[in-house]
């Protein structure tokens, strides 16, 4: 009931979802989604970005509180944002990944106290390693940044780098000016085919720098905004799962009520502990909560894989073969996910969690009454 209040508070989610409808049904009235069901063509793909771009100013930020100051009238509004971004994944995982992006690109800006106009399409570029690693010399840089989603569609890139001391710098780039070079073909992956996802190479580029040294890592909108992410996986997730509902009720059998109940039970789990993050950074904005993310993303993560596995055993190969829209989706989740980072993942919830139970113990040593015998007792 919590749950279903809250989504049905939601008059933003509302009103996205029918603007995504409405290109939808016009899409398929000219005949651009072709027969074999929900086929996303790259123009609808564009169309609903733009049209979902146009919300920016609208959907929260990461621990922004309560708009109507009383939880029992509307979700916090972390989980609006979080709502959004699950129902657009609903719909496609790579309009979610370039809107994600866009939203986190946005905060970020705000976090740090960025007064300009921020109009058009952004991205949030910070993957680091590449042999040659980009450099900002008197208001341009130069050297190549990997892993960029939408690099083609982009007004703005958000780009991190390090400076000669090693310390963590922001970038504002305008993307359509000269000395930038786009190349997309190390992008081989079936899922996420459509990311537009590339290398780009910078010769010479205008761009500013904004924030502190280290702010964007320093900052605890970091974590906030890492939790978007999982958003997105649990939103394509779920609805994976519904075309199992839909196969059960249709032609009900014990086999797929027992995967269903699999699932189902993983599901509303990592839906509540959604809903306990969003409360905790609501009401605790000034702290980062990097542990419950990282347990909500690994949980997030290991729930995905199963709906992936356990819907495929239920239903066969035949959505996978027939159902454009389950096929994407089931594709571009397995790479998507993969965004986490498995086992350093595991390891740094492992010393987080060491360390928790350390400041647990010590913090409680001078009352018995305090005392947990270990920060898992109910």
């Amino acid at each position: 009931m919590y749950a279903a209040k809250l989504i049905l508070n939601n008059p933003l989610l509302c009103s996205i979802k029918t603007t995504v409808k409405d290109l939808i049904s016009a899409d398929k009235q000219v005949g651009n989604l072709v027969a074999k069901k929900d086929n996303m063509s790259d123009k609808l793909r564009h169309d609903i970005l733009l049209s979902l771009v146009a919300y920016s100013n609208d959907i929260p930020h990461p621990a922004s509180g309560n708009t109507s100051g009383s939880e029992s009238e509307s979700a916090p509004n972390t989980l609006i944002r979080w709502q959004v971004l699950a129902y657009v994944a609903s719909i496609d995982l790579t309009i979610a990944k370039w809107f994600e992006s866009h939203l986190d690109a946005l905060s970020i800006l705000h976090e740090l106290g960025y007064e300009q106009s921020t109009a058009g399409l952004w991205a949030i570029w910070a993957a680091e390693g590449h042999p040659d690693p980009i450099r900002y010399e008197q208001g341009k840089i130069s050297g190549t940044k990997a892993w960029c989603s939408g690099a083609n569609m982009v007004n703005h890139g958000l780009l991190t780098y390090r400076d000669e001391d090693g310390q963590s710098q922001l970038l504002i780039v305008a993307m359509q000016q000269a000395g930038i070079a786009i190349d997309n073909s190390e992008w081989q992956a079936v899922g996420m085919q459509a990311s537009d996802t590339a290398t780009v190479q910078f010769h010479e580029v205008a761009a500013s720098n904004v924030g502190a040294p280290n702010a964007y890592l320093d900052r605890v909108g970091f974590w906030h905004g890492a939790a978007g992410v999982a958003a997105c996986w649990y939103g394509a997730a779920a609805t994976l799962a519904a075309y199992l509902i839909e196969a059960d009720q249709h032609k009900p059998n014990d086999y797929k009520a027992m995967y269903l109940g699999q699932i189902s039970t993983a599901l509303a789990i990592t839906q509540q502990y959604f809903h306990h993050v969003a409360d905790l950074i609501d009401t605790r904005p000034q702290d980062s909560h990097e542990l419950a993310i990282r347990q909500l993303r690994a949980q997030v993560e290991q729930t995905a894989r199963l709906v992936i596995d356990t819907v495929g055993q239920a239903l066969g190969a035949a959505p996978f073969c027939r159902n454009a829209h389950f096929a994407r989706l089931s594709a571009d989740l397995a790479v998507f996910i993969r965004q986490s980072h498995g086992a350093f993942d595991s390891q740094k919830i492992g010393e987080l969690t060491s360390q928790l139970a350390n400041q647990s113990a010590n913090d409680s040593a001078d009352s018995l009454t305090a005392r947990q015998d270990n920060i898992w007792q109910l």
